[in-house]
């Protein structure tokens, strides 16, 4: 099942998640179902307020960075993506360290705008997965990049808080925009105050 994607502007984006009782949702099926979104919107991360549910629970898949794109001759694919797709439940980032590093994000709820934003390269996180198998593990680069932007809209964090002022004053009127549903997204989405 495909969900809309809920739109910059809705509360729910802005709300801590809570952490789920083991059980407590098929988390096999909200865990396809949530893939199916993010590849049917072209994603690489979903998280679950995305899809307007408070519960702490993201899914990524790098696979797209591992993949070279043939109109870009400087594009170098990230091999490490190659196999990079998970269910995160219940993640807690333990540590984050290394550089901080740059790179143009954007996001599924805010169709449109994207952003340089500075991340440390390297993280260690501890989750479970969808057998409820607690597992503590550490990522860098683009894999920590991915997860570190999908565990922020668990804390109710989007990518254009990190942004420079004058950014966000730049693009204040697009996002009053996609609150307001005036916004051309190549998939469903789900608006402040419309259901």
């Amino acid at each position: 099942m495909i969900y809309p994607i809920v739109a910059y502007g809705d509360p729910i984006l802005r709300k801590p998640t809570r952490f789920i009782e083991k059980d407590e949702v098929d988390l096999k099926k909200l865990s396809e179902d949530m893939f199916e979104t993010m590849h049917g919107a072209n994603g690489v991360g979903l998280a679950a307020p995305q899809i307007g549910l408070n519960i702490r629970i993201f899914v990524v898949d790098g696979t797209p960075f591992a993949e070279r794109d043939e109109d870009d001759e400087d594009d170098e694919p990230d091999l490490s993506l190659v196999d990079f797709k998970k269910t995160f439940i219940n993640p807690e980032i333990l540590e984050e360290t290394g550089e901080e590093w740059a790179f143009e994000e954007g996001c599924l709820s805010i169709p449109g705008i994207r952003g340089d934003v500075y991340r440390p390269e390297t993280l260690r996180i501890r989750y479970r997965d969808l057998d409820w198998n607690e597992h503590e593990e550490t990522y860098s680069g683009m894999a920590a990049r991915i997860i570190q932007h999908e565990y922020d809209h668990l804390l109710g964090k989007l990518f254009v808080d990190y942004l420079p002022t004058l950014k966000k004053q730049f693009i204040k009127k697009k996002l009053t925009d996609i609150s307001k549903g005036n916004v051309d997204a190549d998939y469903r989405m789900r608006f402040p105050g419309r259901r």
